[in-house]
């Protein structure tokens, strides 16, 4: 078995208290605890937070919280993969330990715990030491254009403006859902998205990145619409 591990500091500037704030009947968290509950891949589902009323939600939402996060990273400029070893260490410190570890977002609730097992199972099948979330940019990238200071538009690769949709080469983006990993790769400090791992890929559909209001009201109509049609 393996261990979730849940980043949720309380902190949030753009949008106050966004990893518990209500949305769509439940606290943003409880979308990831339930998905990783539901996905039957982990012997602990564990929040790091640094915040005591974070951690109680988590509590009442089925996950561990067994230490709380030093505030030195919880601030903006903290990245992943720091909380994640962070996390490993302090629960090697009590004794508990896993050979491979997902990190998941706490603002996904478009997550599906399919998604997660199916993840989970190309990771045991594979050598790569990660294994996340993708999704297929909406417009070809080689038609990207650039806009200087007059407003005037150049195109980036002129050489790809008259070629085909179909004939280009499909790019992806981070879906920023979760990320699968053996321990020695999160502790070696490799990143996940550095070259080295695989791409489990999501329908765009259910890919939202939740850094405005206006995200997150985009967001919750997703949702809505997902759920009435059984998504």
């Amino acid at each position: 078995m393996a261990i979730a591990i849940i980043p949720a500091r309380g902190g949030s500037k753009r949008i106050p208290r966004k990893n518990i704030r209500p949305f769509c009947g439940q606290p943003m968290l409880a979308y990831a605890i339930q998905a990783a509950l539901k996905a039957g891949c982990f012997s602990r589902i564990v929040v790091s937070t640094d915040d005591l009323e974070v951690a109680d939600i988590a509590r009442q939402l089925g996950a561990d919280v067994p230490f709380l996060r030093q505030t030195t990273l919880a601030d903006d400029h903290t990245g992943t993969t720091p909380v994640v070893i962070d996390a490993i260490q302090r629960l090697e410190a009590l004794g508990i330990e896993a050979e491979r570890y997902c990190c998941i977002y706490a603002t996904v609730p478009l997550i599906q715990a399919d998604d997660l097992k199916a993840a989970y199972q190309r990771l045991l099948a594979s050598q790569a030491p990660f294994v996340y979330t993708v999704a297929e940019f909406d417009f070809p990238i080689q038609r990207a254009v650039r806009m200087d200071e007059q407003s005037r538009v150049t195109p980036f690769w002129p050489e790809q403006m008259a070629k085909r949709s179909q004939d280009l080469e499909p790019a992806y983006q981070d879906a920023g859902q979760f990320y699968w990993g053996t321990r020695a790769a999160w502790l070696g400090g490799i990143s996940p998205v550095g070259g080295e791992g695989i791409g489990h890929i999501l329908p765009r559909h259910r890919v939202v990145d939740i850094d405005t209001p206006e995200d997150w009201h985009l967001a919750e109509l997703l949702y809505k619409v997902l759920a009435q049609d059984g998504v």
